[in-house]
């Protein structure tokens, strides 16, 4: 604890943010930095408390040490504060711009004031790092002659990668796209996240030892037959990638789209690559380039996505965006039913939201309508009457009479979430096993499929999650993979930082 009484002192701010006349103009990151002495002061709001729940289970799945690191910045030591925040956190420079901060939620000065800025902090740590030289390629200095395929780039295959090559496993990662990073290269817009980041970091685990082949489509144009004779273990970290789908009337209209369809368009525009090639979203392609240029926008769906969807619509010069979300509106504060440290279900407003949108909720669409020419021009809405349960959670809802009505749209984008991963292909040809969801079985206790060398992690075994989980699964399963074939492990838990092999 840096100042006894730095949470008396000062209250919780955070970085200013570029105009949104100005944002809209691009799709560069907007938000600012901290001035030295700002940053200083928000890692001296961290308060000495007996119990640090920012760091357990119901805040940072990754057990990030952050009293520590926030006591080193409070000192401004920076490269204490780097090295305990790199013990516990692979990519800090992605989860300090997108992960939505369960540790802030869970902080004990949370009960009573606004939170300490630790995504911020996180953030900071990093770019510090980077801008001093901090952040060097750690190869290790023994390599085992063990074999690994990492199916997947994204940050659960990215963290298991980093993981495995520090204990001195030959580590290849093999992604279907032309580019690393799973949804942090195609999917997070680039207003949230710079690929330049990604690419950063891609460039250290090169130079460390990791080698990633792309356009390696598993189960495509890569036989999974060959990398069972070829390879010691495999890890599945392909993600969940099955969208939710809304099975109405006219929901194969030209305009309606799922919204990684969308995003990943404009994720390739931005990077200045064709955005339709290999523009698939499992089983659909699309041969069209997806624009909300002009057009009424609806995203359904409340979450993440949705709003990366609305603030991509805002770029790209949308007449009007609105955002449907089923459920009923939340509340703007915690309630009896969401008590401290617990993850609060409350009002978040976006940036994106910031930026202009309409949101509506309790409504359910009920068609999409089309012109003559195949083409969206509306949807028949109806608003909803939730019903709710003693513990105030919706249960159930009735359609209210009187007001299902059309509105116009030519541009209705699904941001419903993911069921699954995708079976047909590398799942099913190599028949692994599914729970009950439809995500790959394997227990957390040794992230091992049926199949005894093939392991899983990250949203393909654990469904739908956010990148601190997808992290810390891939850490979790490197060390799992590592006791598997040595027998024993240097990696060590989410609960204390690497002994690592690697200078």
């Amino acid at each position: 604890m840096g100042k006894p009484t730095g949470f008396l002192e000062f209250t919780r701010e955070l970085p200013g943010k570029k105009p949104v006349a100005e944002r809209l103009k691009n799709y560069n990151e907007f938000i600012d930095r901290f001035s030295q002495p700002d940053l200083v002061k928000q890692a001296s709001r961290c308060m000495n408390c007996g119990v640090p729940f920012c760091h357990s289970h119901s805040g940072c799945p990754l057990g990030n040490l952050i009293p520590e690191f926030n006591d080193a910045v409070y000192r401004k030591s920076w490269r204490e504060a780097y090295e305990i925040l790199t013990s516990t956190n692979n990519f800090p420079e992605f989860t300090g711009r997108i992960c939505p901060a369960p540790c802030e939620s869970a902080c004990v000065l949370g009960i009573n004031q606004p939170p300490v800025t630790i995504e911020e902090i996180e953030r900071h740590i990093i770019e510090i790092a980077f801008e001093k030289g901090f952040v060097q390629p750690r190869k290790p200095n023994v390599r085992t002659g063990k074999k690994i395929a990492i199916i997947g780039s994204g940050p659960a295959g990215l963290a298991a990668a980093a993981q495995l090559n520090y204990a001195g496993h030959l580590v290849t990662v093999f992604e279907r796209d032309d580019a690393a990073g799973g949804l942090l290269r195609y999917g997070i817009p680039d207003f949230k996240l710079e690929k330049w980041v990604v690419d950063r970091r891609i460039e250290v685990m090169e130079q460390e030892g990791v080698e990633f082949r792309y356009n390696a489509n598993v189960g495509v144009n890569v036989s999974i037959n060959d990398l069972l004779r070829e390879y010691h273990a495999i890890v599945l970290a392909g993600g969940s990638t099955q969208p939710r789908d809304l099975p109405i009337p006219g929901n194969t209209l030209k305009g309606v789209y799922f919204a990684m369809q969308f995003l990943k368009q404009q994720n390739k525009r931005n990077a200045k690559k064709d955005p339709l090639a290999n523009a698939s979203i499992e089983s659909n392609i699309l041969k069209e380039e997806i624009k909300a240029t002009g057009k009424n926008v609806v995203v359904i769906g409340g979450g993440d996505t949705g709003s990366d969807c609305v603030g991509t619509s805002n770029r790209h010069g949308a007449a009007s965006v609105t955002q449907f979300e089923l459920m009923p509106k939340p509340p703007n504060d915690r309630t009896p039913f969401m008590p401290w440290p617990t993850y609060p279900m409350i009002l978040k407003t976006s940036s994106s939201h910031e930026e202009g949108a309409e949101r509506r909720w309790a409504i359910a669409t009920k068609e999409f309508l089309g012109d003559d020419k195949g083409n969206l021009r509306a949807l028949k809405i109806v608003d909803l009457e939730w019903k709710f349960s003693d513990d105030q959670r919706p249960s159930r809802f009735v359609e209210v009479a009187g007001t299902e009505r059309e509105i116009p749209c030519e541009l209705t984008l699904l941001a419903m979430g993911f069921v699954h991963p995708r079976h047909e292909g590398l799942l099913d040809e190599i028949e692994v096993e599914y729970d009950e969801r439809g995500n790959v079985k394997a227990s957390e206790r040794a992230y091992q499929t049926n199949i005894p060398k093939v392991f899983a992690a990250g949203d393909m075994r654990r469904g739908q999650s956010l990148v601190v989980w997808a992290i810390s699964e891939g850490r979790e399963c490197a060390r799992k993979v590592d006791e598997f074939l040595m027998g024993s492990s240097l990696l060590e838990t989410k609960d204390a930082s690497l002994v690592s092999l690697a200078i």
